[in-house]
């Protein structure tokens, strides 16, 4: 959430993010109430005043043996009319809340201005898309082959946009969770958290995922929802608190299954692990000083590039352009993985800057170690990384020509010593 007093004196500079992120916030009438409610407040404060003149009046009058009711009948038509202002005071103040909260982050000023993914920019590759397995085929076709992906019985189970990772494919995507989660631990200095995979309404306000895309959540009956991811969680494991400044930076990993309703997706989105609707996911959150912000999200990224980095997979780095940035993020760069079966890139991971606007949503704060003022901390996350995808790129990058799959070095001390699925 921005602050309306940014709003109100960046006017433009918020219209241009509500149109180059092509979200449809009413600017105009949060400014027009956000004028009526500085007005009334002001109107009530003086009426305040005028009651408190009145109360003294009446008790000197009292004190003084004298007819007060002249007074006391003023001061009630004075309190009637405080009691109108504050009614509609406290109306005001909800409505300008929520038109807040439909308010985009405004993009950084490096983010290039584009319209939609086409134009992101590519800022640098590692590896060469093709390089490892010559003639691969669809991960779909080979995981079912060799008895690794279950798309029909998990279809049965629970519907389309489903898998059940069978035998030595469950052992792959188990291994490369605890790859991952040790390297973020161990190297990166991220503290581990295994966290609740159901999340509150001012869980999902505070990290920006509600009002807007509560579409496509999973909702229960008793309004809590199934997570799209941990940024969720971790995030708010700090909501409506005041951190010690010495305690920043802070970060913390956490391994969760997700779910997303991915409502409107459709056809070779939708084919194999490509896009289902429950996928595991390792994620990283920071809670760092404003000041250091750009610097975190660049060693961010840095820590997600590692896990393809080590598993050798092709994979490069884009910066989101304004249209494909998301309602909530200052700054994206997305990792996108090489699969060669299919023969096209695929996200992995989003490393996001989301400067102070989830912290002033979730109420995240922390005085300086200097004894300065309270300020809200910025928060940053992204996939460390990403799974099924991830398993796509290992299914397909790494095939040999006798239909085997040969598992990267890196993942068999996680295996027993597996070397191949055949």
């Amino acid at each position: 959430m921005l602050d309306l007093r940014y709003i109100r004196e960046n006017a433009e500079a918020v219209r241009r993010a509500i149109e180059s992120k092509g979200e449809s916030a009413d600017l105009d009438r949060l400014l027009d109430l956000d004028r009526e409610l500085r007005g009334l407040i002001a109107e009530a404060d003086a009426l305040k005043q005028e009651r408190n003149v009145e109360s003294e009046r009446i008790a000197a009058l009292k004190r003084e043996g004298r007819d007060a009711s002249d007074a006391i009948e003023r001061m009630r038509g004075v309190s009637e009319r405080i009691k109108a202002y504050d009614d509609r005071i406290a109306s005001l103040r909800s409505e300008v809340r929520t038109l807040l909260l439909t308010i985009p982050n405004v993009p950084h000023e490096s983010v290039p201005v584009g319209r939609d993914e086409d134009e992101n920019v590519v800022v640098r590759q590692w590896g060469e898309p093709g390089s490892l397995s010559p003639h691969p085929v669809p991960h779909w076709e080979i995981g079912e082959t060799l008895g690794i992906l279950d798309f029909r019985t998990a279809g049965k189970v629970a519907g389309s946009g489903f898998v059940c990772f069978v035998g030595l494919g469950a052992r792959l995507e188990r291994a490369l969770i605890r790859f991952m989660l040790d390297v973020h631990t161990k190297e990166h200095g991220f503290t581990e958290v295994s966290p609740p995979v159901v999340a509150n309404r001012d869980s999902m306000l505070g990290t920006g995922q509600l009002p807007k895309l509560e579409g496509d959540m999973y909702r229960t009956e008793d309004d809590f929802f199934l997570i799209p991811t941990a940024e969720v969680p971790l995030t708010n494991l700090h909501r409506d608190e005041i951190i010690a400044g010495d305690r920043l930076p802070m970060y913390y990993v956490g391994y969760t299954p997700c779910f997303r309703r991915e409502a409107g997706s459709y056809g070779k989105e939708t084919r194999g692990l490509i896009r289902v609707h429950q996928f595991d996911k390792v994620e990283l959150v920071k809670f760092v000083e404003p000041s250091t912000s750009y610097d975190e999200l660049e060693s961010l990224t840095g820590n997600a590039e590692v896990i393809l980095q080590r598993l050798g997979l092709p994979y490069r780095v884009k910066t989101l352009c304004t249209g494909d940035l998301s309602f909530s993020a200052a700054k994206c760069y997305d990792i996108d993985v090489w699969a060669a079966g299919v023969e096209r890139w695929l996200e992995v991971s989003s490393c996001s800057n989301f400067e102070d606007f989830q912290a002033r949503r979730a109420g995240i704060r922390y005085r300086p170690a200097d004894g300065g003022k309270v300020r809200f901390v910025h928060t940053l996350n992204g996939s460390g990384v990403a799974l099924p995808r991830t398993v796509v790129a290992i299914i397909e990058n790494y095939q040999t020509p006798d239909g085997k799959i040969v598992i990267p070095e890196i993942l068999r001390p996680y295996m027993d010593g597996l070397t191949e699925i055949s």
